[in-house]
């Protein structure tokens, strides 16, 4: 029996396979003025990876979000999607107020922070929006929104704690600076109220912080 036989076999008996790596790499936005979808983006404080030009109506820009592994494309030739279509992108942020002040402060429009009716994930458009994040701040549960000249409409949403099995458990890591004082700073709120609790001053907040942190970014039970 070959070794692809055998996989084959084990693949059926447990209906798992293991395969490689499946990275989300670019996304492609469609738009209709390029140069104008360049200037916006490059205002959003995104990265200009590429801006190619080739023979005949053919052009490629690409941009990555700062912190994010995943790019975004766009261009001439490049997709036959209707400029203005794409909707319902997300970006993750630490801290949903202060993505959108930043964004404000760049001439950005941006929605009001709100969370969702049923306290999920939002609906589609604008239904079941309420204003103001979500009332215990829960992790995935807060929002803000803005288009960019097309059209085409991207969504913040906070992520402070990640479900299980979202990241690997015995990893830790960070994209930015603001992305660990934001940890760093819940961590302290956390460790104010630990102490609350226990009545005791604990003077190994160090390691207590970093116990949280750890915990915090795998979706696993904080420290009491």
């Amino acid at each position: 029996m070959s070794n692809t036989q055998i996989r084959n076999e084990a693949t059926m008996a447990t209906g798992t396979a293991r395969t490689v790596d499946m990275k989300l790499e670019v996304v492609v936005i469609p738009v209709s003025d390029v140069d104008r979808a360049k200037q916006f983006y490059v205002g959003l404080g995104w990265r200009l990876d590429v801006d190619i030009t080739k023979d005949g109506p053919f052009r490629v820009v690409h941009l990555t979000p700062p912190g994010s592994q995943c790019a975004i494309l766009f261009g001439e030739g490049v997709t036959t999607q209707e400029p203005g279509s794409a909707q319902g992108l997300h970006l993750i942020v630490s801290d949903v107020d202060a993505a959108r002040a930043e964004l404000v402060d760049r001439g950005i429009d941006v929605n009001e922070v709100f969370h969702d009716v049923g306290g999920l994930f939002h609906h589609a458009g604008e239904e079941g929006r309420l204003n103001g994040p979500h009332p215990t701040r829960r992790s995935y549960g807060s929002f803000a929104s803005f288009s960019d000249p097309d059209g085409n409409g991207w969504i913040l949403q906070e992520v402070t704690t990640r479900h299980p099995g979202r990241v690997e458990t015995d990893t830790t890591t960070f994209t930015s600076s603001i992305e660990l004082a934001g940890a760093l700073r819940r961590a302290a709120a956390a460790h104010g109220e630990h102490e609350k609790r226990s009545g005791q001053t604990d003077g190994n907040w160090p390691d207590w912080y970093a116990d949280y942190i750890v915990r915090e970014h795998a979706g696993t039970q904080s420290p009491t």
